[in-house]
């Protein structure tokens, strides 16, 4: 089996490692914080304790963090990623984080520097896909290169979309994910119009979820309006920090995107209301009081 190493195990990257422990691969691992990592540990997981560590022991190492600055922390330096690579040629590099197209090509440019070779891999699907290993995948990098990594791909994930050059698998997730904020805004807006008028909450949700404007993503994240889930599956913080870069790329590329930057100013009103560090559901908090109904 493939020895590989992966580095950020937050709430996606350790249930992905946990299907990679028992696929029956040899795994290194590190996170900032080894606490987070002690069950991995105890189920079979090599710690390292620095990427670096984890990319020298690794045929294929993985990192799937929370932003671009993060991920410039754990490429960079002498105990980073790229110094890992370093050490042999032929190893593969694979990114799993929605971070900055322009990071990624510069990143990837460095690590083809090293005799190594990059792709970035970016997932649709949260907590449950993780686990479950259904996944979707959108690659970008060599088609050589993805084919080499495919085997472990399916184990994680039930499709793999090769979109094209390093820097393009990071767009397309960027671009599918500025829908899931401005889609659950305009969903709430319609609760919160069906409910003044009098239909019950619970029935208004009901009969939105069940037509033509419901999506699988609003199928399951809207009834968090009734009971957020034990543990954030993706923090107003986050879907900001991805709007963000959805705003920077439609500069970058002449693209306007009016509806992201409406949902970006909720998202800051959000955070400012206390709520950044909930569900992005939470949206209909923010939206109730304004029009004066409370949460």
């Amino acid at each position: 089996m493939t020895h590989l190493g992966f580095i950020g195990l937050g709430l996606m990257g350790s249930r992905i490692v946990k299907r990679l422990l028992n696929a029956g691969h040899s795994v290194t691992g590190h996170n900032r914080t080894r606490a987070r990592a002690e069950s991995l540990i105890q189920a079979g997981m090599q710690w390292a304790d620095t990427p670096r560590q984890v990319a020298t022991a690794a045929d294929i190492t993985f990192s799937m963090v929370s932003d671009t600055t993060a991920l410039s922390s754990i490429a960079d330096g002498p105990d980073g990623v790229l110094a890992g690579l370093s050490a042999a040629s032929g190893k593969i590099y694979v990114d799993m984080s929605t971070v900055s197209p322009r990071l990624i090509r510069n990143l990837a440019g460095r690590v083809a520097a090293t005799g190594a070779q990059m792709l970035e891999a970016p997932v649709s699907g949260s907590i449950p896909a993780a686990e479950g290993g259904t996944l979707i995948f959108f690659v970008g990098g060599e088609a050589e290169t993805l084919e080499k990594v495919r085997p472990i791909f399916e184990i994680l994930g039930q499709k793999i979309v090769h979109v094209g050059a390093n820097g393009q698998g990071v767009s397309m997730k960027i671009a599918i994910n500025l829908n899931l904020a401005t889609q659950l805004l305009s969903l709430f807006e319609s609760l919160l119009l069906a409910e003044r008028s009098g239909i019950p909450r619970q029935a208004a949700l009901d009969a939105l979820l069940n037509s033509v404007a419901a999506s699988p993503a609003m199928k399951y994240r809207a009834p968090f309006i009734f009971k957020m889930p034990d543990e954030v599956w993706f923090s107003v913080a986050m879907m900001q920090k991805d709007l963000q870069l959805a705003l920077e790329l439609g500069r970058e590329l002449g693209v306007p995107l009016y509806s992201v930057a409406q949902a970006n100013e909720m998202l800051s009103a959000a955070r400012a209301l206390g709520y950044g560090d909930e569900d992005f559901a939470a949206l209909f908090k923010v939206l109730a009081r304004l029009a004066g109904e409370g949460d």
